[in-house]
């Protein structure tokens, strides 16, 4: 059954279809025949190829005479499955026969096993001829960690933020495409964040969730507001309520030490949160040392250092 994540990517590509040779030009270097237009054909496909061959998404490019000069065959793979590369080739040769132009398979796998496995060229017999899929995986797909840039390309933030979310720029990478989520309308928005939420880990959850909660408190607008509905909002909380608390009985008695005690045991508890979900354990010295720490810009390296440490000793290096 098709998941939320591969129903999406290929409702991306259907609403978005320019988007198919923008890629082919802009990733792969590719030379996209000159055009005109960039239509959806999946049905006129059914007439020819047997349902078992049926392809997610096919494009054509027409230029301006409405000739056809390129079709592109869209595959979403979230798994390996050997019997994809009997199934490519056919849609290659088959579309390429009854519309008489060329044909590509652009396939679009997040994961790097499965995109290393797709990008593999399928030998259509005695290694006298291939067919080569183009691959939109973490090799092809830039980390776009500047809010501008995923705001210019919203789509191809969504499929770096799934690509690269869980690297060591990931929460930057995560951050961008989610400012850039604000120029969608709210259903898209909400789908794609499930997406980009679904394929992040535990560690990665607990730091967006961190970077969440520092943005509310500093009052910051980055965030589309059903982040947070999405994100379990009792965590999150929870999380604020102890800098909250020290927040505002700072404010109450005019204290900046308030505030700071307050930002203190958050960003402890942050810390001692996101080490038990990474089942990092900790010795009687080490949780000693991170209750005494009293630099917010140390504390914030250790959550930062969370992410892919298996020991307590790389954390607080």
């Amino acid at each position: 059954m098709p998941t939320l994540e591969h129903n999406a990517f290929v409702e991306m590509f259907r609403e978005t279809p320019e988007l198919a040779p923008h890629f082919l030009e802009s990733l792969f270097h590719i030379d996209v025949p000159r055009h005109a237009s960039v239509a959806v054909v999946e049905s006129s496909l059914d007439q020819f190829i047997p349902v078992e061959f049926r392809a997610d998404l096919v494009l054509e490019l027409r230029d301006t005479n409405g000739t056809l000069v390129l079709a592109i065959v869209v595959e979403v793979q979230r798994d390996e499955d050997p019997d994809k590369k009997f199934s490519w080739p056919v849609y290659v040769t088959v579309v390429r026969a009854k519309k008489r132009c060329g044909t590509v398979v652009l396939v679009v796998a997040p994961g790097a096993d499965v995109a290393a496995w797709a990008a593999e060229n399928i030998d259509v017999g005695l290694g006298l001829g291939h067919v080569r899929p183009l691959v939109l995986g973490p090799a092809v797909v830039p980390e776009i960690t500047d809010p501008a840039e995923a705001e210019q390309e919203t789509e191809l933030a969504v499929l770096s933020a799934v690509a690269h979310g869980n690297g060591p720029n990931g929460l930057a990478v995560v951050h961008a495409a989610l400012v850039a989520l604000e120029r969608l309308d709210q259903e898209h928005a909400a789908v794609y964040f499930q997406v980009i939420w679904n394929g992040l880990r535990e560690p990665m959850r607990r730091a967006l969730e961190a970077l969440v909660m520092e943005r509310q408190i500093e009052g910051e607008a980055t965030f589309p507001s059903f982040v947070q509905k999405l994100i379990d909002r009792g965590k999150l909380e929870g999380k604020l309520e102890g800098i909250r608390e020290g927040k505002l009985e700072g404010i109450r008695e005019g204290k900046l030490e308030g505030i700071r005690e307050g930002e203190l045991k958050g960003k402890t508890d942050t810390l001692l949160r996101l080490l038990a979900r990474a089942g990092i354990a900790l010795t009687d010295h080490e949780s000693a040392r991170i209750q005494a720490c009293t630099d917010i810009a140390t504390l914030d390296r250790w959550v930062d250092n969370v992410l892919g440490a298996k020991t307590a000793a790389e954390v607080l290096s």
